[in-house]
């Protein structure tokens, strides 16, 4: 892979900063069908076709709002997303979903030239997401940063859930949840972020969007 680096990218602003560019970006594009990233190169007929996304309604329900999905994008986004950004190689596929309030996710989806090596990539995510509140706190003292462990969701090779809550000084505070699971050779992040605390995520949910986004890549 192009892309091994470790740290992270836009600490000063943190999720709050990297949420409300999902949703400004998002919100400016319009809602078109996304179109299929291109097969793999060398892949075999069996498994060239390209990873599918998770669908807005996949994504747990907002009380206020429905969920709206831009396009899939080759490439890495822009800005990188917080914890698992500094990881993800040139290759990265991803769709961004957003609200019409404060909540905003993102779908990142690597296919990787074996097994052995998506099965590193997992764990290199596994020590960003478990290191990386620490760190955001190492690198800015403005911000207070708490990770938890969800543990993990049975299907197909495997996936774990992890949530990070953040607040700063001045009174900002916010919530993610991060899922990275493998199907085979290839390896997807989900993230889904908004305003608030630990108390206001929809962990159940969140762990139901898991499971169909892996099941759901082939």
């Amino acid at each position: 892979m192009n892309v091994r680096t470790r740290g992270l990218t836009g600490v000063r602003g943190g999720l709050a900063a990297a949420l409300a560019a999902v949703c400004t970006v998002a919100a400016a594009t319009p809602a078109v069908a996304a179109s299929a990233p291109a097969p793999v190169r060398g892949a075999t007929s069996a498994t060239a076709a390209a990873p599918r996304f998770l669908k807005p309604a996949d994504l747990p329900p907002h009380p206020s709002s429905a969920w709206t999905a831009g396009p899939v994008v080759s490439g890495q986004p822009d800005p990188l997303p917080p914890c698992v950004g500094a990881a993800l190689p040139s290759t990265t596929v991803h769709r961004d979903y957003w609200t019409d309030v404060d909540a905003g996710a993102q779908q990142l989806t690597v296919v990787e030239r074996d097994e052995r090596r998506a099965k590193e990539f997992v764990e290199l995510l596994r020590r960003d997401l478990a290191d990386c509140a620490a760190e955001l706190m190492e690198q800015d003292p403005e911000v207070t940063a708490t990770g938890r462990d969800y543990g993990t969701v049975d299907v197909e090779e495997g996936a774990f859930v992890r949530g990070l809550a953040t607040s700063w000084s001045w009174g900002g505070n916010d919530v993610s949840l991060f899922a990275v699971g493998r199907d085979g050779r290839t390896v997807t992040v989900v993230r889904w972020a908004q305003l608030g605390g630990f108390q206001d995520a929809p962990v159940a949910a969140f762990r139901t969007t898991t499971r169909k986004a892996v099941d759901g890549l082939y």
